[in-house]
């Protein structure tokens, strides 16, 4: 399995930024169920709860590790920093703690080198919101992006596999809502643009 050889026996951290109702939250548990479908030990997803509200930010916290995690709070060094609604970037504490040879997935119409973010990382971009409308994935006028970035994380990390990933989103929505999702997933996949 090429993901756990490239934790080097660390847990991968995943720090998720969205705003109420994206689906940040689903998206960190998602990810989590794939990882340990895929033969990682310890997962771990949690948010990060305040006085959160439809639009207003939010975060979310995933651990991947090839060994049991005993680690439930919050993190704060991340190796790989999920950011679901581009105009998140302009808050100093979205890319806080990621380090170098970190990953920043962006939902953005930009090309990675275009978000003027400052960092050693790498960085991947991919117009998530347009894939989301043009396939109509929309809850109460608000565009759901959460497993679209997906596609994203997956390209740009390979933490996990498609057809993994796609095995857990099968298993997690319902009949109505499956075939939408994983295109989503898919045409984001494809359309991920990476950069430093």
């Amino acid at each position: 399995m090429a993901a756990k050889s490239s934790l080097n026996n660390k847990p991968l951290e995943i720090r998720w930024h969205g705003r109420g109702g994206q689906g940040a939250i689903t998206a960190a548990k998602i990810i989590a169920e794939a990882a340990y479908a895929k033969g990682f030990k310890g997962i771990t997803a949690a948010p990060a709860f305040g006085a959160e509200r439809r639009g207003a930010p939010v975060s979310a916290s995933t651990r991947i590790s090839t060994e049991p995690v005993l680690v439930v709070s919050q993190v704060e060094y991340p190796t790989i920093v999920v950011v679901l609604d581009h105009t998140l970037l302009k808050y100093p504490d979205v890319t806080q703690g990621l380090g170098k040879d970190g990953w920043l997935i962006v939902n953005s119409p930009l090309l990675p080198r275009e978000l003027g973010v400052k960092g050693e990382f790498n960085i991947a971009t991919a117009d998530a919101t347009r894939v989301c409308q043009d396939l109509e994935l929309i809850v109460a006028g608000l565009v759901i992006v959460n497993t679209a970035i997906l596609g994203a994380l997956v390209r740009a990390t390979k933490i996990v596999d498609i057809p993994t990933l796609e095995k857990v989103v099968r298993e997690r929505f319902s009949r109505n809502t499956v075939d939408i999702n994983l295109a989503a997933i898919n045409k984001t996949y494809e359309i991920t643009r990476v950069g430093k």
